[in-house]
């Protein structure tokens, strides 16, 4: 008899592949990753009665391939996010025609154009 946890963390495992690029699919991937080291000691534990320990490998692979992909969308997001506010720095936003107050030659307040 297959191991239900086993089965669970395999359904798990191909959920996280498929929602990874969309960062969702990390944690149905680390769920697998739990599911599969409890597998593995309830296989172990049972004496041959479960079955299933031959597809724990696969199912980690496939769990910290979705880790990956996900993790590098996030990365790509931040670096995309870091590129536009470099651009956005040397941009200057007031369009540079703003007033400043201070003093004129003659000693009165009054406004200088930029």
């Amino acid at each position: 008899m297959e191991s239900t946890k086993v089965v669970a963390a395999r359904l798990l495992a191909a959920i996280g592949i498929f929602l990874s690029p969309f960062v969702g699919g990390a944690i149905p991937a680390f769920i697998a990753l739990l599911l599969a080291r409890q597998a593995e000691a309830d296989i172990r534990s049972s004496e041959g009665f479960l079955l299933g320990a031959s597809r724990l490998s696969q199912i980690r692979r496939l769990a910290w391939i979705a880790l990956g992909i996900a993790g590098a969308v996030v990365v790509a997001a931040l670096l995309m996010l870091v590129i536009s506010l470099a651009r956005d720095a040397g941009d200057s936003s007031y369009g540079g025609d703003i007033a400043v107050s201070g003093l004129t030659p003659g000693g009165t307040a009054g406004e200088q154009r930029l």
